[in-house]
């Protein structure tokens, strides 16, 4: 199965492709988009048309998204809620099955404990895919991640 994994933001969304079963995940693609400052429905459509590059070259099986977090700046929460919007509308479109998944099951899929640390995670993702050399923001790892808890979440046993 080919997952296309998304860290849904409104400053930066990472977008990932992995493929495979929980056991040997595989690592296809994954980028990092960051819009320009400025008007909301510009820089949605910078993320929109990432999204529909990603899924025309890429033709995944499932989308998986991180399910929002609610923090304490509520201005945030807003312009991710909408960049959240802006990819499951593509989805939608296409008729392409959605997972979400929880920040708590990412943490559990790659690190074994729902309540990890991010250094954590980050510490654990090379370690169960193997990925090309490159400088990676946390955003990009986070869609690898989210895409790594997808495959799991597709068996009875996860």
């Amino acid at each position: 199965m080919r997952i296309l994994a998304i860290d849904p933001g409104y400053d930066r969304m990472g977008i990932a492709v992995v493929e495979g079963d929980p056991s040997k995940p595989s690592y296809v693609w994954s980028t990092c988009v960051t819009p320009p400052k400025g008007e909301a429905s510009q820089r949605l459509a910078v993320i929109a048309d990432a999204l529909v590059e990603a899924l025309d070259t890429y033709a995944p099986d499932l989308l998986a998204i991180e399910s929002l977090f609610f923090g304490t700046n509520k201005t945030t929460a807003i312009g991710v809620a909408e960049a959240r919007g802006a990819v499951l509308a593509e989805a939608g479109r296409r008729n392409l099955p959605v997972r979400e998944i929880s920040p708590q099951h990412v943490k559990l899929a790659v690190t074994g404990y729902g309540a990890a640390e991010k250094k954590a995670v980050m510490a654990m993702i090379p370690r169960l895919i193997t990925l090309p050399s490159a400088a990676r923001l946390d955003d990009e790892l986070d869609a690898i991640a989210v895409g790594i808890a997808a495959l799991a979440s597709r068996y009875p046993h996860a």
